[in-house]
């Protein structure tokens, strides 16, 4: 950490701690009264459930009663079943009245039994003091009003004392008749639900008893719930959270004296059973914990989270720590480049530290933690892509030099290398590779010789005019037939290495259809001169690329790894090396074996065991040969996916060498191939996520109380990893590559229609150990529609999984609270990449449609980045 580093670090470390004490500033809120009128009772336990008639011992109910002694006037209960008909008589010895409640549902035997006890309990204590028969029975529909109304005639005729059925505000305006037959009017209002913004809450709840009294002046009106959630979802305006409950209720507290209000706080204290039932926020209203600690404080300022500091030194603290790793190896990053990335990685360690928090205040079942866990290594995921993301983004644009900057050398004709050129073909068209002989007949190099391996070619009509071209062209150019010959390209790049001209020091390698520049060989050989040097890379690149709106899109996509994505991993000297416009030192190649016959990306693979070897890769961004792209989408996905299954074949294998200690590779190249990797088994997880969260959101819409949205720290990660690697993209290719908005538009299409295939392919390569090499055909027949959307079916479906369960979604729990909001975004983001995947598919069965059509023309190439 130079001072440089310090200071920024300091400074960005300094505005998170003034933008946290800004946002937790302490508000001065009325005192809670010595005592208040009344508590909602619910004193089950953690591990309780009333759902499952699993109620508290006496002897338990009895410690909560006397917690509330002195505090509170009277408790309010809901149900005379089990213990807890033993309230009345325990609240007695403790000095607290109850308003006795019966719990009454569709089961109508219960109600009978429920009301038989209620009414003898009640005339057995003195300290019963209103009854109240059924618990928002109309506002759930479980019974008739005219069935409610026969239990409230029946008890009424039964006992002396008040009774009446507690209810919503708004239902009993709707249902005025209801109160002919109560002696007082049981009213719930909690503006939570409403969606009012606590701020105006307390004046919400004034008028909704004003309205009440209106309705009936000759009725008292008992509010026999009034609270607000410490958790759980947001609700248009209403914001569940620890402050807002003490807000709410130290305001509302204060008015109800003055206004002498009867009243029953909801409720003494939390209730984690209610989650089954009313969904996650029914677990948080006590003003208690379930552990019967206080939530707040009933007397001091009120702070929105009370452990600001803690969780703001934890979170620098992390930062700080990754902000080192991230620029100790990146001296030439300019001043801008290092605040970009510790402002990237405080937001995302802040972040992060506040969603952990947050989860882990929750009442966590077993399942809920299994959750937890899987959503906190999807969330360490998408961290740990998002900070490569914007290292990737900091090195590509901001940069004092290039530290291995490609430079050229001048050696004279005597003194260069002897070089073999191998090209592998199976299956290949002869006009095709006739085209690619040719060019390499006229490579400005005086001393090389051409190895045209043709391997397992059935067709003599194919290969055999291949063959004769080789022949009219002279010695340099030797072609062989082998049939069989296993290990497929490898395969024929080994039976090449054997039949390589003894004096040969550098073997080169291009694909079939590549057409190479002449000055090829003569501009790239002489960086053999150093010693150290074992592999020389020109990108891969193509003649194609405005051809039609579909290989226009594909050019695009490839275009951000080989002049955004190499050239940063040459800094480093870890380069993915990829077998085309690829020459490498034959005498490294053969002290490590040749080519792996068991990779189907033998490429990637040699390329790092040389780097193992302590051997050195150059890039040169500058294009020498260009061949022809994939002509469908499933040709292109076919190819994305042997990349990706022979990378996880290669990480498996070369797994201890790229997180240990021990070899001779770098860190740096360590970071790189397992940061270039990574979002490819963020995909993989993602594949998951998705499933997971199409089952989630049917949950939702099956069972919508008891199933909410995620928390939303958990939905705002996706939305911003994709919002973060959208301007990356659209910022990059604009100032790297110099792209218009609409090759912009076309790469990142072309890259997320390939998401899917990814995924496969990464989870098939976890857990197989091999499949056979996936040949990309060359100028293949062209695909109608209907087999262009039949190779993106599976893409297809998830798609229309995930826009249904967004609708859905919204058209059973709407669109009323932000966390709800926020999903329904996730689900249609989630959706996009399968939706690429038709699109690029479709436009693919057009190959007509001209690349002009869709504003595409051709790439300008790499940007200096180190221009001031």
């Amino acid at each position: 950490m130079t001072r440089a580093n310090i200071i920024i670090a300091t400074a960005i470390a300094a505005v998170t701690i003034a933008i946290l004490a800004l946002l937790n500033q302490p508000a001065v809120e009325p005192a809670w009264p010595s005592r208040i009128q009344g508590f909602s009772f619910s004193p089950l336990r953690a591990g309780q459930d009333a759902s499952k008639r699993i109620y508290p011992s006496v002897e338990q109910i009895d410690q909560d009663l006397q917690l509330l002694e002195g505090r509170s006037n009277a408790v309010r209960t809901y149900t005379m079943d089990g213990t807890l008909a033993e309230i009345a008589p325990l609240a007695a010895k403790h000095g607290l009245n109850v308003a006795l409640g019966a719990w009454i549902s569709t089961d109508l035997a219960r109600n009978e039994e429920e009301i038989k006890k209620l009414v003898q309990v009640a005339e057995a204590n003195r300290n019963v003091v209103r009854l109240i028969v059924g618990n928002e029975v109309l506002y759930r529909h479980e019974i008739p009003k005219e069935q409610l109304i026969a239990y409230l005639d029946h008890v009424r005729k039964m006992t002396r004392r008040p009774v009446s059925a507690a209810e919503t505000w708004d239902i009993w305006l709707r249902n005025p008749d209801l109160a002919d037959h109560v002696d007082y009017v049981a009213a719930h209002i909690l503006p939570y639900w409403e969606g009012i913004d606590v701020d105006v809450a307390v004046d919400f709840a004034v008028n909704a008893v004003n309205a009440l009294k209106l309705a009936f002046p000759n009725k008292p009106i008992v509010i026999t719930e009034v609270g607000w959630p410490s958790n759980g979802r947001t609700r248009q305006n209403a914001v569940a959270s620890l402050a807002n409950e003490a807000t709410f209720l130290r305001r509302f507290l204060a008015r109800a004296e003055k206004e002498d209000y009867v009243y029953y706080v909801m409720e003494a204290f939390d209730q984690p059973w209610k989650r089954i039932s009313e969904g996650a926020i029914g677990a948080y209203w006590g003003v208690w914990d379930v552990d019967r600690h206080p939530k707040f404080s009933f007397d001091q300022p009120i702070v929105a989270q009370p452990h600001w500091k803690f969780l703001g030194g934890v979170s620098i603290l992390i930062a700080a720590i990754t902000f080192a790793l991230m620029v100790v190896p990146s001296r030439t990053l300019k001043r801008r480049g290092r605040s970009f990335l510790a402002l990237i990685a405080y937001a995302a360690a802040t972040a992060g530290v506040w969603i952990v928090y947050d989860y882990m205040n929750q009442y966590l079942t077993v399942s809920g933690v299994i959750v937890g866990v899987l959503l906190l290594v999807g969330m360490v995921g998408v961290v740990m892509v998002l900070l490569a993301e914007a290292h990737e983004w900091a090195e590509a644009l901001w940069v004092t030099e290039r530290r291995r900057e490609f430079k050229p050398h001048e050696v004279p004709d005597d003194q260069l290398p002897m070089i073999s050129v191998h090209v592998p073909a199976y299956n290949e068209p002869p006009e095709m590779l006739k085209r690619t002989l040719d060019a390499l007949a006229t490579l400005d190099y005086p001393r090389f010789e051409v190895l045209l391996i043709d391997n397992n070619t059935k067709d003599p009509a194919i290969w055999q005019p291949v063959q004769a071209h080789c022949e009219q062209l002279g010695e340099r150019f030797r072609f062989f037939h082998v049939d069989p010959l296993s290990g497929f390209k490898a395969g024929a790049l080994n039976f090449g290495l054997r039949h390589t001209a003894p004096e040969a020091e550098i073997v080169a390698v291009i694909d079939s259809d590549y057409v190479v520049d002449p000055r090829w060989l003569r501009q790239l050989a002489p960086q053999f001169v150093r010693p150290e040097v074992a592999i020389v890379q020109a990108p891969q690149d193509y003649s194609d690329g405005t051809d039609s709106a579909f290989k226009a899109m594909c050019y695009s996509e490839y275009a951000g790894f080989f002049y955004i994505g190499m050239i940063t991993r040459n800094e480093r000297n870890a380069i993915i090396q990829h077998g085309t416009m690829t020459m490498v030192r034959r005498a490294v190649l053969e002290q490590i074996g040749g080519w792996a016959e068991w990779c189907i990306t033998e490429d990637a693979e040699l390329g790092l065991r040389v780097f193992e070897e302590g051997y050195e890769a150059l890039y040169v961004s500058r294009s020498y040969g260009k061949g022809v792209m994939p002509d469908t989408f499933l040709d292109f996905k076919k190819q994305r996916f042997r990349w990706a299954y022979g990378s996880v074949q290669i990480l498996r294998r070369h797994l201890s060498k790229l997180i240990g200690w021990k070899g001779r590779l770098t860190t740096g190249q360590r970071y790189h191939f397992v940061a270039g990797w990574l979002p490819w088994f963020a995909d993989a997880f993602n594949l998951f996520f998705n499933l997971s969260a199409v089952g989630w959101s049917v949950a939702m819409v099956w069972n919508p109380k008891q199933f909410d949205p995620p928390l939303i720290g958990f939905s705002i990660l996706p939305i911003a990893l994709f919002a973060f690697k959208t301007a990356k993209l659209f910022y990059i290719y604009r100032t790297r590559i110099g792209a218009s908005t609409a090759q912009t538009l076309a790469g990142a299409f072309a890259g997320l229609a390939l998401a899917h295939t990814i995924s496969r392919a990464v989870l098939q390569g976890m857990v197989t150990k091999g499949l056979p090499f996936f040949r990309t055909p060359k100028l293949a027949d062209r695909q109608g529609w209907r087999r262009a959307l039949a190779a993106a079916r599976e893409e297809l479906a998830l798609l229309l999984a995930l826009l249904l369960s967004a609708f859905g979604v919204a058209r059973v729990q709407g669109t009323d609270s932000s966390d709800l909001l926020l999903w329904e975004i996730v689900l249609l983001l989630q959706s996009i990449p399968y939706l690429a995947a038709v699109l690029v598919s479709f436009v693919s069965s057009f190959p007509r449609l001209s690349a002009r059509r869709i504003g595409v023309r051709e790439m300008e190439g790499p940007v200096d980045a180190t221009a001031p």
